[in-house]
């Protein structure tokens, strides 16, 4: 984590939030089961798994300041994604990664998911969002902390490349960021989830399980 990070590139915005109950509540709600243990690497303001409605929610980051994001009842790992020690291994039966493996090393990456396959459990799943070069390349490196490059092409061929199975894999999943001035509304994030068509569709979205 680079100092000021959270005071610059990614100082809080509730417009994420807005963004983050939308999608809880239009896709991820119907990929993760009520018995479930949901793991988020790279969990930062914890917009993701503090919506998440699960057995266990657990949140991962490097960032000092990430536990008093948190909601209650959602368990707190400072660590980088690369150290998953203080997870029991067949714990996690959803990882999530939103926006994180762009700021690592592909050496990184892959140390996190060779750690990531012990602590799954056998119908364990990790889904990713990432923004896709492909269709992002303007923008990618406006964030000063980006390492990585990952379209969907490259992403899915890494992970296969290392011992997983693509299961799913959408190229233009959401618009790149909430910074700008169009209103973030629900229902139109919920429709544009739901349209064949994705105008500014920068994100890409995969699922992959180990093989």
């Amino acid at each position: 984590m680079i100092e000021g990070y959270h005071d610059s590139r990614l100082a809080r915005d509730e417009k994420r939030d807005v963004v983050w109950k939308a999608l809880w509540r239009y896709h991820f709600r119907h990929r993760i089961g009520p018995d479930d243990c949901v793991l988020d690497l790279g969990c930062g303001y914890g917009e993701f798994i503090n919506n998440v409605v699960a057995r266990r929610r657990i949140g991962l980051d490097l960032w000092p300041d990430m536990p008093v994001q948190l909601a209650p009842g959602v368990e707190a790992i400072v660590a980088p994604v690369s150290d998953l020690s203080a997870i029991d291994d067949g714990a996690v039966d959803y990882a999530f990664a939103s926006n994180i493996f762009e700021h690592i090393s592909q050496a990184e990456l892959a140390d996190t998911l060779a750690q990531l396959r012990a602590k799954l459990s056998p119908r364990g799943q990790l889904t990713m969002l990432q923004p896709n070069y492909r269709y992002a390349s303007r923008e990618y490196f406006d964030d000063y902390t980006h390492r990585s490059i990952w379209s969907h092409i490259g992403l899915a061929d890494f992970l296969t490349a290392h011992g997983w199975r693509v299961t799913e894999v959408r190229p233009r999943f959401l618009p790149l960021t909430v910074k700008s001035r169009l209103p973030v509304w629900p229902m139109l994030i919920g429709l544009y989830l739901a349209s064949p068509l994705k105008p500014l569709g920068k994100q890409m979205l995969l699922v992959a399980r180990p093989r």
